[in-house]
């Protein structure tokens, strides 16, 4: 099981992670400080540290979907290669495909059992589980996309200000109500975006 591996060094990605964030944060800052002050640098700081976080969080889960299945496809030809009666070397990566092929090679060695079939068998459960994930997946976008929505929704309030002939900006970011209210805006979005990620999140997917 993947809990049962042990920790090793952060990955690349955990390093690029702990880099973008601080850089965003920094960025949005000092831009909202610079365009409305203080209420104006917390809130950019925040939606940037959240775009950059949905960003690099997408990029890390389609390099490891690719990683699986390139994982599975050098599984498949190691089958292959075993059943036409070729020497072929299981891989010795840390990827949860990796460990059970490992572990099947192990039970063949005890058992006499074809290893062909097992890694055959690891490969077709593997993609099997994947295309449920992937159902699973498009189910929840749906969730994702409307809590985006509803995140944006303040927006529309702003501009019907304008419409109306006032400056809601200039309440939000320079009267102290408008301000604490700007800012528990804020924190009402950050909670609602964090809480339907979690919810939407799919049992098992690669990560």
């Amino acid at each position: 099981m993947d809990g049962d591996r042990p920790a090793g060094p952060p990955t690349p990605a955990l390093f690029t992670l702990r880099r973008a964030l601080p850089v965003a944060a920094l960025l949005g800052a000092v831009s909202g400080a610079l365009l409305g002050g203080p209420v104006a640098a917390l809130a950019l700081a925040t939606y940037g540290v959240l775009a950059a976080r949905a960003v690099l969080r997408r990029r890390t889960h389609r390099a490891a979907a690719l990683a699986h299945r390139r994982d599975l496809d050098r599984l498949a030809s190691v089958a292959a290669d075993l059943r036409a009666g070729l020497p072929a070397d299981l891989d010795d990566g840390p990827g949860r495909v990796a460990r059970l092929a490992r572990a099947a090679g192990k039970l063949a060695d005890r058992t006499g059992a074809p290893l062909a079939d097992l890694l055959e068998r690891i490969e077709a459960d593997a993609r099997a589980a994947d295309r449920g994930l992937a159902a699973a997946a498009a189910q929840a976008a749906g969730a994702r996309a409307t809590a985006w929505l509803l995140a944006a929704l303040p927006l529309g309030g702003i501009g019907l200000g304008y419409g109306i002939g006032v400056d809601p900006v200039a309440v939000l970011l320079h009267t102290p109500v408008g301000g604490g209210s700007a800012l528990a805006a804020v924190a009402l979005q950050v909670g609602g975006l964090l809480w339907a990620e979690r919810l939407g999140v799919t049992p098992g997917r690669v990560a």
